[in-house]
C-alpha cells in the first residue's frame, strides 16, 4: 500500500512538474495570495477599516509580483527601496486628488518615468511598477490627505508581509528552482516518449492526433530546456557545472526529437520531413504498418516503454533498471540491431542514442552511478561521457552588443508612446467618468508591457477587452452571491487572485477575466458596486486599449512587419553563426563555444515566435499572411534543430571514436551558409537581388553517391547538413528571394 501511495504521489508530482515547469506559476500564485492573506489578517486584527484593507491587499499584490530579480539579496534590496517609493506615490496621489490638472500632469510624468525605468534592468522595472500601481491604488480607494497615516501603515504592513512570505514562508532559491525545472524536463521528456509510443500504435485515423501530441511534446520539452538554460548560472555552483548540465539537456532534447522524426519516417510511405514536426496543423504523412517483421515492432514497443521507464525513474534504480539500460545502449552497436528494414533499424539506433543521452543527463544531475552491472556497451558509453565531461571548459566572454540610443532606444520610445496614449486615455476617460477615468489609463499602460510593435499592442488590447467583458458578467454574478458578506468576498478575492497569477503565462484573456471578476468583489467591499460601474469598466477598458493602439501607430511607430523583419534577420544571423562554427569544427578547425551560440539562436527564434503572434492570431483577416508566417517560423525551427544537432555532434569530435574531422565539409556546406546570409540580406534590404543557390547534394560534393556510408564522418552529419540545406532553400519562396538553379 505504501509503495502504491508513493507511486501515485510520484505520478501526481510528475504531472504537476510537466504542466508547470519549475512550479513557477504555482509559486507566483501562492506567494501573492499568501502575502495578501497575511496582510489582511494583520490589518484586520489591528482594527483597520475596509478601505485600508483593500489598499493593503492591493499593495501586497504589487510588492509581490513586481520583484523579478533571481538572486534573493537583490530581491531584498528592491523590496526595501520599493517601500519609500510606494509611500511617496500614495502620498502624491492623495494630495493631488483634488487638483485635477496638476494630478493628471503628474500621472503622465510618473507613467513616463515608470516605463523609461525599464532600461535600468529588473530593479528599474520593479520600482516603476510599484510607483505606478500604488498611485493607481490611491485613486481606486479615493485616498485623501487625511487618510495618509492609515494608508502609510497599511503599505508598510503589506511590504513587510510580502517580504515574510517571499523569504520565509514560500522561499525560492536559484538552486531549488533549477532542481524543479530539471524535474519538469524529465517529466516532459517522459511524456514525449509516451507520445512517440502512441504514434507507433496509431491507426490511419489516429495518426494526426498522435502527431499533434508529439509536436506539442517536442515544443514543451524545448520550452523547458530554454527555461533551464536561463537559470543555470544562478542555480549551479560553478560555470563548469552549468555548461555540463546545459550540454546534457541539449543532448537529451536533440536525441528525443530525432527519435520521433525517425519513428515517423519509418511509419510513413515516404520520408517524413522535419518540417512536419514544427508546422502546427500540418497533416501527417500517409502511414501504414511499421515495415519489417512483426517481432521488430513488438521489440520496439517494449524498448520505448523501457526508455520511458529510464527517463522517469529517479534514484539508483537497481538491477532491473541496469538491465533495461544495457539492452537499449546495445543498439548503438550494429551487431545488436534486430532484423528489420533500414528505416526501422535507424529507429533502434535512435533509441540507443536517446538512452545514452538520458544516462548522461542522469550522471550530470545526480552524480556518479552504480557501474557494477554495466555491459560492455554501457561501459563504452560511460567512457565517452566521461571524456566529453573532461573536455568541457569555460568558454569565452560574449561581446556586448551595441545598444541604440536616443529615441531609437526601445525603453525611450515606449515611454513616449505610453505617455501620449495615457494622456489621450485621461482626457477620454474623464469624459466618460470623472471618478473612474483611471481604468482607461491602466489599460493603456498594461497593453504596452512586454510589447514592442503596433500589432502586439493591438492583440493584447483585444485580449484584455475580451477578458474584461466576460469578467464583468462573472463579477455581477459573484457580487450578487456574496452580498454584504465581507469574509466571503475576501476569500473569493484570494481565489481569483491565485487564478489570475496561475493563468497569466498561459492566457492573457483568462488573466483579464479573473482581474475583472475580482474587481467586482472589491467594489462590493467598498460599497461602490453597481451594474453601471462594471459596464463603465468595459467602456474605459476599450477606450484605454484604443488609445494605446493609436499612440503606438502614430508616435514613433514600430509596425509588426518591421519588427518581425528585424528579428528574422537576427535569427538568420545566429543560424549562420552556429552552422559556420559547427561545420568549421567538423572540418578540423579550432573548437568554439557552440553551446552558447546555439542558445543565442534559440533565444532569437523565441523572440521571433512571440513577435509573429499578431500575424498568426486566429482573428487576423489576412489568412494567406498568417499561413506564410507560420510556415516561415516552422522552417526556421527546422533549421535550428539541424544546426543544434550539428553543434552537438561537433562537440563530440575530441572524444568520440567514430567521429573525425573531414576538411571537405567546409567547402560542401559553404553554399548553405552563403544562402542563409543571402536571405538575411534580402530581408534587411528589398533591393538586394542576389539569388539563393541550389546544386548537387552535400554527399555528392564530398565525393559520394548519397548511398554509401562514410568512415571519417557519420551519416548523421550528412543527414543534418542535407536537411538544413533543403530547409534554407525552402525559406526562399515565402520570403520572396530568387532561387538560382544549377547550371546544366
Amino acid at each position: 500500500m505504501k509503495a502504491a501511495g508513493r507511486s501515485v504521489r510520484t505520478r501526481l508530482r510528475d504531472q504537476l512538474a510537466a504542466s508547470d515547469p519549475g512550479l513557477l506559476r504555482l509559486t507566483a500564485g501562492l506567494r501573492t495570495v499568501g502575502a495578501i492573506a497575511l496582510t489582511l489578517a494583520v490589518l484586520a486584527s489591528a482594527g483597520f477599516d475596509v478601505t485600508r484593507l483593500v489598499a493593503g491587499a492591493m499593495a501586497a499584490m504589487v510588492a509581490t509580483f513586481a520583484i523579478r530579480e533571481k538572486q534573493r539579496g537583490a530581491q531584498a534590496v528592491t523590496l526595501a527601496v520599493g517601500l519609500p517609493v510606494a509611500l511617496v506615490s500614495v502620498s502624491l496621489g492623495a494630495v493631488l486628488s483634488e487638483r485635477v490638472v496638476v494630478g493628471d500632469a503628474f500621472f503622465v510624468v510618473l507613467i513616463f518615468a515608470a516605463v523609461y525605468g525599464r532600461r535600468f534592468g529588473d530593479r528599474g522595472t520593479a520600482l516603476g511598477l510599484i510607483g505606478f500601481q500604488v498611485y493607481f491604488v490611491s485613486l481606486f480607494v479615493g485616498a485623501s490627505a487625511a487618510q495618509l497615516p492609515g494608508l502609510w501603515a497599511a503599505l508598510a504592513v503589506a511590504f513587510a508581509c510580502s517580504a515574510l512570505v517571499r523569504f520565509a514562508i514560500v522561499p525560492v532559491t536559484p538552486a531549488g528552482l533549477l532542481l524543479r525545472l530539471r524535474t519538469a524536463f524529465r517529466a516532459r521528456l517522459g511524456r514525449l516518449v509516451s507520445a512517440q509510443l502512441a504514434l507507433l500504435d496509431a491507426g490511419p485515423d489516429e495518426v494526426d492526433k498522435a502527431l499533434e501530441d508529439m509536436r506539442e511534446g517536442t515544443a514543451r520539452l524545448h520550452e523547458t530546456a530554454l527555461m533551464i538554460q536561463s537559470r543555470l548560472e544562478e542555480g549551479t555552483p560553478d560555470e563548469s557545472t552549468a555548461r555540463l548540465v546545459q550540454r546534457r539537456i541539449a543532448d537529451a532534447e536533440i536525441a528525443a526529437e530525432r527519435l520521433g522524426l525517425l519513428l515517423l519516417s519509418a511509419r510513413s510511405a515516404q520520408r517524413a520531413d522535419t518540417l512536419t514536426l514544427h508546422l502546427p496543423g500540418a497533416p501527417a504523412p500517409e502511414v501504414g504498418r511499421l515495415p519489417g517483421p512483426d517481432e521488430a515492432t513488438a521489440v520496439l514497443r517494449r524498448d520505448l516503454l523501457a526508455l520511458r521507464a529510464l527517463v522517469v525513474r529517479t534514484g539508483a534504480g537497481g538491477t532491473g533498471v541496469a538491465q533495461l539500460r544495457n539492452r537499449l545502449l546495445g543498439y548503438r552497436d550494429e551487431e545488436n540491431l534486430p532484423v528489420a528494414t533500414p528505416a526501422v533499424r535507424d529507429v533502434f539506433r535512435a533509441v540507443g542514442e536517446t538512452a545514452r543521452a538520458v544516462m548522461g543527463l542522469r550522471i550530470a544531475l545526480e552524480g556518479p552511478q552504480d557501474e557494477s552491472d554495466d555491459s560492455p556497451a554501457t561501459a563504452r558509453s560511460r567512457e565517452e561521457l566521461d571524456a566529453e565531461d573532461a573536455a568541457i571548459d569555460a568558454g569565452e566572454e560574449a561581446e556586448a552588443a551595441e545598444q541604440p540610443t536616443g529615441l531609437r532606444r526601445p525603453t525611450t520610445r515606449a515611454a513616449v508612446q505610453v505617455s501620449v496614449g495615457s494622456t489621450l486615455a485621461i482626457v477620454g476617460g474623464e469624459l466618460l467618468s470623472a471618478h473612474r477615468w483611471y481604468w482607461a489609463v491602466l489599460t493603456c499602460w498594461i497593453v504596452f508591457i512586454n510589447t514592442a510593435s503596433t500589432g502586439e499592442i493591438l492583440v493584447k488590447g483585444y485580449r484584455r477587452l475580451l477578458g474584461t467583458v466576460f469578467g464583468v458578467v462573472a463579477g455581477i454574478l459573484l457580487a450578487a452571491l456574496v452580498g454584504r458578506h465581507t469574509l466571503t468576498a475576501f476569500f473569493l478575492v484570494l481565489v481569483l487572485i491565485f487564478a489570475m497569477f496561475y493563468t497569466a503565462p498561459l492566457s492573457y484573456t483568462l488573466m483579464s477575466f479573473f482581474v475583472t471578476a475580482m474587481l467586482g468583489l472589491l467594489y462590493t467591499l467598498l460599497h461602490t458596486y453597481s451594474w453601471e460601474v462594471l459596464v463603465l469598466r468595459v467602456e474605459e477598458t476599450a477606450l484605454g486599449a484604443a488609445c494605446g493602439v493609436v499612440a503606438a501607430a502614430l508616435v514613433l511607430p514600430v509596425n509588426t512587419d518591421r519588427r518581425t523583419n528585424e528579428l528574422l534577420v537576427t535569427v538568420l544571423e545566429r543560424l549562420a553563426e552556429v552552422t559556420e562554427a559547427a561545420v568549421g569544427q567538423l572540418s578540423g578547425g579550432p573548437a568554439g563555444d557552440l553551446l552558447d551560440k546555439a542558445r543565442e539562436l534559440d533565444q532569437a527564434l523565441g523572440d521571433l515566435r512571440a513577435a509573429t503572434q499578431p500575424l498568426t492570431h486566429p482573428v487576423t483577416p489576412l489568412r494567406a499572411r498568417r499561413t506564410n508566417a507560420r510556415y516561415v517560423v516552422a522552417l526556421l525551427e527546422t533549421c535550428a534543430y539541424h544546426a543544434r544537432s550539428l553543434a552537438a555532434t561537433a562537440e563530440l569530435l575530441p572524444t568520440h571514436p567514430s567521429i573525425a574531422a573531414d576538411p571537405r565539409l567546409r567547402g560542401a556546406a559553404g553554399r548553405t551558409v552563403r544562402n542563409i546570409v543571402t536571405i538575411a540580406d534580402r530581408v534587411a534590404d528589398e533591393d538586394v537581388t542576389v539569388p539563393v543557390e541550389t546544386g548537387p547534394s552535400i554527399a555528392s560534393l564530398l565525393g559520394g553517391d548519397g548511398t554509401a556510408r562514410y568512415g571519417r564522418i557519420t551519416d548523421r552529419v550528412l543527414r543534418h547538413l542535407e536537411r538544413l540545406d533543403e530547409a534554407v532553400v525552402g525559406l526562399a519562396r515565402p520570403l520572396s528571394v530568387p532561387v538560382k538553379s544549377p547550371d546544366r
